[in-house]
């Protein structure tokens, strides 16, 4: 049996990360398609294991539709759906779910060899198993999400979709994080660098930004106030506060889309700032400095994503695209978080 590596860095281990990273981007990706197609609570079981296959004859689909009949989205949305409506409702989730069995199985049995190779540098083994644990609740989290939508709702619950999406995030991060790691070694870091900073902060707003964003899909909330730059010919959305503080944050679509457009133009503005800075400073590496100017084109391009889906009434082309670059964009601020922290 082989000894840990010696030299901490592990270009399988790297590559077997990253594509980890690019499949939970899929799930995302197939996720915001599923809530946006109203989808997410066509299966209202789960069966981990089972759950895997879909119906397979005409009294399996019977059941399934039975299922979906009991629930307030039927009865108060869809009473009217006929069967071959539900299976196309229903292959969207079911491939959702589908999605996140294989991301596991990619994951954990990788995983497992790598561990009884004694492949994985050995500083980041206790990181690729806490992640394990982390897809694992994310599995449950998601059925935390589906389960308030069954009773008392003809949606899920949007704080705890912004949940689910958060954890879908943090991990897709930290998969890019610790495959730049295994790729590249432990390496010398300077972290009181200014990009190395500002990247960290930049990455942080843009986390919250899809945060936000979550919030905005789970309200239906990017198909009111569609003129631009104000909201119904005013700065504020009307009825802005109505409910207090917990009905304003999370559960207001004029309240939810405000916020997302304004964070989204704080973004924006610190981006160009970041940029202005990058192109100015003496003795910066090559590649901090290109890496800054990807990523304020890449966030420039999602401003202008935002603004043509909400004037469009999110079209689900267009949407599920705002949905990518932003996926993207968080993956490109934490590369450059990492390398900025580089010497």
């Amino acid at each position: 049996m082989t000894s840990f590596l010696k030299d901490d860095r592990s270009s399988s281990v790297a590559l077997w990360l990253f594509l980890t990273a690019f499949m939970v981007m899929a799930m995302v990706v197939v996720g915001g398609a599923t809530r946006l197609t109203e989808s997410g609570l066509s299966i209202t079981e789960w069966n981990p294991i089972s759950g895997a296959l879909p119906p397979l004859s005409q009294a399996d689909w019977s059941r399934a539709f039975d299922g979906y009949k009991k629930i307030p989205q039927f009865t108060e949305l869809n009473p009217h759906m006929t069967l071959v409506e539900f299976r196309s409702i229903y292959w969207w989730e079911w491939s959702h779910r589908q999605l996140g069995r294989l991301v596991g199985v990619v994951y954990a049995v990788p995983l497992i060899y790598f561990l009884v190779r004694r492949m994985i540098p050995r500083r980041l083994i206790w990181r690729c198993v806490a992640m394990l644990f982390l897809g694992g609740l994310q599995g449950l989290v998601g059925w935390w999400m589906v389960y308030s939508g069954l009773s008392g709702r003809v949606s899920v619950a949007p704080e705890r979709l912004m949940v689910h999406l958060s954890l879908a995030l943090i991990l897709f991060s930290l998969l890019i994080w610790n495959g730049l790691e295994a790729q590249n070694g432990k390496g010398r870091v300077d972290v009181a660098g200014s990009f190395a900073w500002g990247g960290l902060g930049l990455t942080a707003l843009i986390f919250i930004q899809a945060m936000l964003g979550a919030l905005v899909a789970a309200n239906d909330a990017g198909k009111i106030f569609t003129d631009w730059p104000l909201m119904a010919g005013q700065i504020t959305p009307p009825h802005y506060w109505a409910g207090g503080l917990w009905q304003t944050l999370v559960h207001n679509p004029g309240s939810v889309q405000l916020h997302h457009r304004l964070m989204g133009y704080l973004i924006f503005i610190l981006m160009a700032v970041f940029m202005a800075t990058a192109a100015g400073a003496r003795h910066i590496q090559p590649t901090v400095r290109t890496g800054a100017f990807v990523l304020g084109g890449l966030a420039m391009i999602q401003v202008a994503l935002g603004i043509t889906t909400l004037v469009m009434i999110a079209p689900l082309g267009l949407s599920i695209t705002h949905q990518i670059v932003a996926t993207l964009l968080l993956g490109t601020a934490v590369w450059f978080s990492w390398r900025a922290r580089r010497l």
